[in-house]
């Protein structure tokens, strides 16, 4: 290759200068290689991905129907809307309550999707500031106009209310209140019940991001939002199935109206081939196992529980956002900091992740525990007694 045709194929100044800025500032992100680590990073919380039950009936269930395919062969709009699609979908819709559900490649392409194209130019969009990078990601393309509110700040979401009503042609103007029922990085939770009362006094549609409370909360795992019997009164849920179904894939739930939009406007789920056969297959499969085996969900919320119980036992509830979901993030500030510490736990045998800025604010770098149905009592406790001699 001669020097000419080499220089193409270098980064333009800029990027480099972005790259060497993140090694500076030891934030550069790499692919972590797989390990056997006792895991507490994953977002598999109820160890459906490396259920083996699930994977066998899966196969089972496609030899069953008869369906040898391997690729949905196109989006769903041209060749891709094999048979599954509507089995697991009208599941789906049954389990969280709905008129409809409408699955998407992941959750990020349904949030995209969504928020792209509901959203009108006259529109509102009110978010929590720590909703997910799809979401505002999905506000970016939208031509509403978009405001973020302070963390479950719902005095802060009213003020943006009232100004928005003393400023805009309310009859012509959609308002859309967002929030997640877990938050990914802190794993706190909203109050639901009152942003269901503002969302009515204003006349609002809310919508909730059910990532990571999918397989966490509710009778069956329903969610946060049927956890409080809330349904009725969100105009969306958007649910994802990489987390406690240990799948791939994402499911808007609302109405048949919001359903047949999308279908119609929603550029992510419009221009893109389709699951494969396989892939929903295993959706479904999941979704049963959810159902109707308890077990994985009652060792979860009993393993959340008995990680707090620890955290008070070795004194560090003050290094913690308060939680009651699968997700528990310690507060160590500084990326070099929170790396060693990680790094440490690593060392000891515990797969543990350092989260640093700018994932989070600087300042607010942490470690961020994931809890299982199958970490045992021993394995939270050792980990939570190294954290305690490494931080104090």
């Amino acid at each position: 290759m001669d020097r000419q045709n080499g220089s193409m194929m270098h980064l333009p100044k800029i990027l480099a200068q972005k790259l060497l800025n993140r090694k500076e500032n030891n934030a550069l992100r790499k692919l972590p290689f797989p390990s056997n680590l006792i895991d507490f990073a994953s977002n598999d919380y109820l160890g459906f991905a490396k259920n083996e039950s699930i994977f066998n009936d899966t196969h089972h269930y496609l030899i069953d129907q008869n369906i040898k395919i391997n690729g949905a062969t196109g989006s769903r709009l041209i060749s891709g809307n094999h048979n599954l699609y509507q089995t697991t979908e009208d599941f789906i819709t049954r389990f969280h309550q709905a008129e409809a559900a409408l699955i998407f490649n992941s959750g990020y392409d349904a949030n995209v999707g969504f928020f792209s194209s509901v959203p009108q130019r006259n529109d509102l969009i009110l978010f929590d500031t720590l909703c997910h990078a799809s979401i505002r990601d999905g506000i970016q393309l939208s031509k509403a106009k978009s405001y973020k509110f302070e963390h479950n700040d719902y005095n802060d979401l009213e003020q943006i209310l009232v100004k928005h009503f003393a400023s805009y042609n309310v009859a012509s103007t959609t308002v859309y209140i967002v929030t997640e029922s877990v938050f990914s990085m802190d794993g706190d939770c909203p109050k639901l019940e009152e942003l269901v009362q503002i969302s009515n006094k204003y006349k609002c549609k809310l919508v909730i991001d059910e990532a990571h409370s999918l397989g966490v909360f509710g009778e069956n795992g329903e969610g946060l939002t049927q956890n409080y019997q809330l349904q009725d009164a969100v105009f969306a849920r958007i649910v994802t199935f990489g987390k406690g179904l240990g799948c791939h894939g994402a499911a808007i739930v609302g109405s048949q109206e919001l359903k047949d939009y999308l279908i119609n406007f929603a550029r992510s789920f419009i221009y893109t081939t389709g699951l494969s056969p396989h892939s929903v297959a295993t959706i479904l499969i999941a979704y049963q196992y959810l159902e109707k085996d308890k077990k994985a969900l009652l060792q979860l919320r009993s393993n959340i529980q008995f990680f707090n119980q620890q955290k008070m036992q070795f004194g560090l509830k003050p290094l913690f956002i308060y939680s009651k979901s699968a997700i528990q993030s310690a507060i160590i500030p500084g990326n070099d900091k929170v790396k060693s510490i990680a790094n440490q736990l690593q060392e000891k045998g515990f797969d543990v992740k350092a989260i640093l800025s700018p994932t989070v604010p600087e300042g607010q770098e942490r470690l961020r525990f994931c809890l299982h149905s199958y970490n045992s009592e021993k394995e939270i406790s050792d980990i939570l007694y190294l954290l305690s001699s490494f931080v104090f």
